[in-house]
């Protein structure tokens, strides 16, 4: 039988990437997101919804779609997430902070909240949430973000330990920093913050990597797809760095 597997986030960037490997596996693919274009621009194969994560009414009566469809979920990607406002604590406005956390950590919480009954009937199932090395090290001028995904691990490990006697698995992938139009913008937000160049911000993040490299998002993907594999099933509670080991979490040039 092949594997159901339901990303929030799915239709964009690295959502999208764990998506189309999931899918190229044989499994059932199920994403959400909060961009219709996007929704409508997933390949055909794979099944889109438009959900808001952090809004508990839209993912309570998504989950109950999905219960009639599939009758349970193998696997699930909290993948749902925004980079929130660049700026320091001290400027930091309160509405984008508690933007920034709703959607990272609440719709985190809100998506392993209605797949664990689901899963716990079924007596298995495996749940990976996206955090960041930024939740692993901290991130300036990046405070709400880094909060969150800090926030993700402490969740992630609770979600272990309450489900791992039904069978579930749950771990966290923390990427670095991940080619494409995301972490673009973000370079472009901390280069303006730091009073730096683009290049300089993006050549820094790069050699502050053993590897001297970024991730792809395929890099992500192929570690979520090992995840929630047979291969896998005595990881749980861990938190996985696909980022070439970060050694300068914070460069200056």
């Amino acid at each position: 039988m092949s594997q159901r597997v339901l990303i929030t986030a799915g239709a964009n960037g690295i959502g999208l990437v764990m998506a189309k490997t999931f899918a190229a596996t044989g499994a059932e693919v199920w994403v959400t997101d909060v961009d219709p274009a996007a929704i409508k621009a997933v390949p055909e194969g794979i099944r889109a919804s438009r959900v808001n994560a952090s809004d508990e009414h839209e993912m309570a009566a998504f989950f109950n779609e999905v219960k009639e469809e599939w009758g349970g979920i193998d696997v699930l990607c909290a993948n749902a997430g925004i980079k929130g406002p660049t700026a320091s604590v001290e400027e930091m406005p309160l509405d984008e902070w508690r933007d920034c956390i709703a959607v990272n950590l609440d719709g985190a919480m809100l998506a392993a909240k209605y797949a664990a009954p689901l899963m716990r009937s079924q007596g298995k199932g495996v749940m990976l949430f996206t955090s960041s090395t930024a939740g692993l090290y901290g991130f300036p001028y990046r405070a709400p973000y880094a909060a969150a995904k800090w926030a993700v691990i402490g969740l992630m490990k609770t979600v272990a330990m309450e489900l791992g006697p039904y069978g579930i698995r749950a771990n966290a992938i923390a990427p670095g920093s991940v080619t494409g139009p995301r972490i673009d913008r973000v370079f472009e937000a901390e280069a303006a913050a730091k009073g730096m160049t683009y290049e300089q911000v993006r050549d820094g993040y790069a050699s502050g990597t053993a590897l001297g490299l970024l991730s792809d998002p395929e890099d992500i993907a192929n570690m979520a797809v090992f995840l929630a594999s047979d291969a896998a099933r005595m990881v749980s509670g861990q938190v996985l760095t696909v980022d070439g080991f970060t050694i300068n979490p914070d460069p200056k040039v």
